[in-house]
């Protein structure tokens, strides 16, 4: 019987869980129904099938808590 070689070891590498990439700032409609925006500029993929205006405005740090 042959000794174990390091042919036979495989190494693994854990980067951790995936999580899903965050938009920074969903547009004004997919806030307001609590959708998932993917923040594409100047139409979101949620505006664009629904074809409305597509609007970012900025969040107070009273909404966010």
């Amino acid at each position: 019987m042959s000794s174990s070689t390091s042919t036979d070891q495989r190494q693994y590498q854990f980067d951790g869980p995936k999580t899903p990439k965050r938009t920074p700032m969903a547009c004004v409609f997919c806030r307001g129904r609590k959708l998932k925006c993917d923040g594409n500029k100047p139409l979101c993929s949620n505006c664009d099938r629904r074809g409305l205006a597509c609007s970012y405005s900025p969040v107070s740090p009273d909404e966010k808590k």
